[in-house]
Order: structure tokens, then C-alpha cells, then sequence
């Protein structure tokens, strides 16, 4: 049996990460302020409630608008426990946390890079860390015996362990993860009004989009919240770039159509190479792949089949994306493959009857 660890929070993120360390052997407890949630929690293999033990390491999984009161807390109530919290914002806190007068040494802030669009404790998984960056955010008194027992605790959910001050830690999740929900919001916005035949246009893209914006408003609108000086930069950039482009359309709709093109393609390149410094699988580098679309009839067992003849021709699936016809029983099912596997998983598709493209 590993360490034994007390979650108080069981949402989303507390209770997936409940299941994930009980599933790697560690004494997990359980606490929130919701007996629902504590109990759907226990219920979904998560940990045990009502339990009195001495916590060795305490995980805060409450909301950035509470956080720092419950770590502080925390840090009171078991003065020898390791105290974490995994708040998508970490020098907010951190100030609140300094400031209360406690022993800061058994305090490291981290930083799952994990979630999903849908909140709540129903939604919670025990793989949700794998193969995801886990952020510890250590300051200048925090003990390295503290940031050890989180590494080991990341580490034995599966996730990739990155170390980095939490001014760094802000600026930087400001731009992967907090203005891609900015993003999304503010495109799923613009459906609100849309006729519904324009609506029923839709295709994977705009899925792709807007997909996170799904996400629970109340929770998203404290982190940025917390994270307002690192969000602001970034949107200014954003403005900017934004700026060019309305300048640029307006050129052409005026009849001023010079160098307009030139910023329009500026604008887009840019967008490539940023894209293309995204990491590849399990975080590795960027990798070229090549897709192969297949098309897939909309009925059970079609998806296993064609999985089953891909495992069968050998190849291993890079990625994997669906789009559904518009009043069509189909589908279409966008497969990567390193370029290796591409001639090989077309001829054996192909042999199967698949309807293939590439």
C-alpha cells in the first residue's frame, strides 16, 4: 500500500484522480462538501468516506475561488501532510497562500493538464491522466521532499511530470488551455442567432472549434478570474492579429484589395507553424502523418469491423476523427498512420470493400 493520500473535492478531476490512485494501490479518502458527490464518488471506486486516518499527502480539488482557504485549512488541520492542489491557476493562490501565516514548507501548488468538456463527478475517468502533462509549481520554501511525493503521485497515474514557477505556469497555460476556451466560447457564440439551415451546415471543423465550449461556465469564468494578467496578454495578442485581418477584409470590400492577400496568407502561415509545434503522440515531437479517409455506413458494428481489418493489416493508428453525412447514413472516418503503414492500410481496406480515399 502506498501513501495515504485525502482528496477533498470530489468533482471532475478529485474523483478521476480518486480512481486512478486507488487503482495504483495508494489509501485514498475522500471528502466534499456535497454528500452526493461523496458518495457517487465512493460509489465509482474513488476512495472511502468517513475515514479519520492522517492524511500523508492532501490533494485540494475545489474551485480557484475557494482553493486557497481549503489549502490553508488543510495545512492546519494535519501539520505534517504534504498539501497540493490542482487549480488550473497557480499565483493567485499561491499570494493567498503566503499571506495566511502558516507553515508554506508541506505546500506545493501542481497542475493536472487534464479535463473535459463535461463537469461534475458522473463524468469522472480513472485513465483521465494519462499520457497528460502534470505541472508542479514548487516556491522558493516549498520542501523538495514535497514535490517528490507529488511527482510520485502524478507518476503513478500515468501522467508526464513538468516542473515550473507559477508566474511561468500562468503565462503559459494562458495561452494552451485558457484562450482555447475563449475561442471556442466566443465561436459557439455566433450560432445563437444563425438560422437553423445555416446551423445544419456544419461540418467537422466548426466541431472541432467549438467542442470545449461545452465547458462549465461557472468554473471557467473563475479561472480566468484568477488568471486575468496572463489572459489579457495573450487576447491583446490575439486583438492585434485580429485587427489585421478586419483591416485587410475591409481593403478588399472597399476596392483597396494591395497587400491585403499578402496579410490574409501571413496570418494563416502563421497559424500552420504554430500548429505544427503541437506535440505528437504521448508528447513526443511533432510527427508528419498520412490520413486515409474511410467511408463507414451508420450502423452498429461497422467502426469494430473496421478496426478489427486495420489490426488485422498490421498498422497501428496514429489518430483518429469522425464526421457524420449531413442526412446521410454514413460516415466518414479520417484515419492517420505514419507514412510507412499508408500503402499497406489502403490495399488491405480495400480488399475488405472499404470505400477508401486518400
Amino acid at each position: 500500500m502506498r501513501a495515504r493520500v485525502r482528496i477533498i473535492g470530489t468533482g471532475l478531476i478529485g474523483t478521476s484522480l480518486g480512481i486512478a490512485l486507488t487503482g495504483a494501490g495508494y489509501d485514498v479518502a475522500l471528502d466534499d462538501p456535497s454528500p452526493t458527490a461523496r458518495w457517487l464518488a465512493r460509489d465509482l471506486r474513488a476512495g472511502r468516506i468517513e475515514v479519520d486516518e492522517t492524511p500523508e499527502v492532501v490533494v485540494v480539488a475545489a474551485p480557484p475561488d475557494v482553493c486557497g482557504e481549503v489549502i490553508v485549512a488543510a495545512l492546519r488541520r494535519w501539520p505534517e501532510a504534504v498539501v497540493t492542489d490542482v487549480a488550473s491557476v497557480k499565483e493567485i493562490i499561491l499570494r493567498e497562500v503566503l499571506a495566511a501565516g502558516v507553515d508554506v514548507t508541506r505546500y506545493v501548488g501542481s497542475h493536472p493538464m487534464a479535463g473535459r468538456e463535461r463537469p461534475g463527478t458522473a463524468a469522472a475517468r480513472g485513465d483521465l491522466f494519462d499520457g497528460r502533462a502534470w505541472v508542479i509549481v514548487p516556491h522558493d520554501a516549498t520542501d523538495p521532499r514535497a514535490v517528490e511525493a507529488v511527482r510520485a503521485m502524478a507518476t503513478a497515474v500515468g501522467a508526464a511530470v513538468r516542473v515550473m514557477p507559477a508566474t511561468e505556469h500562468d503565462a503559459a497555460v494562458a495561452t494552451v488551455s485558457h484562450l482555447p476556451q475563449l475561442a471556442a466560447s466566443l465561436v459557439a457564440g455566433c450560432l445563437r442567432e444563425l438560422p437553423e439551415h445555416a446551423v445544419g451546415l456544419a461540418g467537422q471543423g466548426l466541431r472541432d472549434v467549438t467542442r470545449i465550449a461545452a465547458s462549465d461556465p461557472r468554473l471557467w469564468t473563475q479561472i480566468l478570474y484568477g488568471n486575468a494578467p496572463a489572459v489579457l496578454q495573450v487576447l491583446h495578442e490575439v486583438q492585434d492579429r485580429v485587427t489585421e485581418v478586419i483591416d485587410a477584409l475591409e481593403g478588399i470590400v472597399a476596392g483597396r484589395s494591395e497587400g491585403a492577400l499578402g496579410t490574409i496568407s501571413r496570418v494563416l502561415e502563421a497559424g500552420n507553424l504554430g500548429h505544427a509545434r503541437i506535440p505528437g503522440k504521448h508528447g513526443a515531437a511533432p510527427a508528419a502523418y498520412e490520413i486515409v479517409s474511410v467511408v463507414v455506413p451508420d450502423e452498429p458494428g461497422s467502426l469494430g469491423r473496421l478496426f478489427a481489418d486495420v489490426g488485422d493489416a498490421g498498422v497501428n493508428l496514429e489518430d483518429l476523427q469522425l464526421e457524420h453525412g449531413i442526412g446521410q447514413a454514413v460516415g466518414i472516418a479520417y484515419l492517420s498512420v505514419v507514412p510507412a503503414s499508408l500503402e499497406p492500410l489502403l490495399e488491405a481496406l480495400e480488399r475488405q470493400g472499404w470505400r477508401v480515399h486518400q
